[in-house]
């Protein structure tokens, strides 16, 4: 008996060593359990980080503190064309940037302030605000009034908002997987398209886009037809366009125009 048990085991563990693979009637339900050491990612160092002492974001005024509040017209350059300030990281390593322009209400900040408040833990992440709190006056008329009558009285104030501008920055001791479903979450529900980057995201996209400009292979650009006047193209081309080189048509940015 013993002789065909030691039999049986010899046939279900002998290997072949010409193939490499396992050979018996039981070869194909054996698993053979291996001992190794695994390799994990190294962590990130966060010694170099500092949480300051109030890590959430500040509440926002609703109304600016002005002695007193003057009617503005609609200045629809404040949302057209790529934003000058506030487009890059300070001490932060996330943030939601925007992809076009638009107006941010109260409502929107107070989302934003509330969602990820609540959601990132305040012990190892940081919020700072890249905007400011609403100062450009909306005037808006009654239901029912006559044409006429001079401008409507001021009805709330919002945040202008350009492409390329910084909503808010994250920093911290966390990574991106750990924060990015919250802000991602924020960013859907702007009034204009936003993004959820990093700080290698970023360099990455500028980078994209300067090869962009660089490997053109079209031989005239925008920029080349409107300074030459082609087929008298200026008298249909709005000075913004002529300044940002048709890259924008009005709020929104053209992602694939060099």
């Amino acid at each position: 008996m013993m002789s065909l048990v030691k039999a049986a085991v010899g046939g279900f563990m002998g290997v072949c060593r010409a193939h490499g693979h396992q050979q018996g009637p039981l070869a194909g339900h054996l698993k053979i359990l291996t001992a190794a050491m695994k390799t994990f990612d190294i962590p990130p160092d966060y010694s170099g980080v500092v949480l300051p002492a109030k890590p959430k974001l500040k509440y926002m005024n609703k109304v600016p503190n002005l002695k007193k509040a003057k009617k503005e017209a609609k200045k629809l350059r404040d949302i057209q064309g790529p934003a000058k300030t506030a487009n890059a990281f300070m001490t932060g390593q996330y943030a939601i940037v925007a992809m076009g322009g638009g107006y941010l209400h109260w409502g929107h900040l107070e989302m934003i302030r509330l969602t990820i408040n609540r959601k990132l833990d305040s012990r190892t992440t940081y919020t700072r605000w890249r905007v400011n709190a609403p100062y450009k006056p909306i005037t808006r008329k009654g239901l029912g009034q006559r044409m006429g009558g001079g401008k409507g009285a001021i009805d709330h104030y919002v945040t202008p908002v350009r492409s390329g501008r910084f909503i808010v920055e994250v920093g911290g001791k966390v990574e991106l997987g750990e924060v990015e479903h919250v802000l991602i979450e924020v960013a859907k529900k702007l009034p204009f398209p936003a993004k959820v980057m990093s700080r290698e995201s970023l360099a990455a996209f500028q980078k994209m886009q300067s090869d962009m400009e660089q490997n053109n292979q079209n031989p005239w650009t925008f920029k080349q037809i409107a300074q030459g006047n082609m087929l008298g193209i200026r008298k249909v081309l709005s000075p913004s366009d002529l300044h940002n080189h048709g890259r924008y048509t009005g709020k929104f940015w053209l992602q694939g125009r060099v």
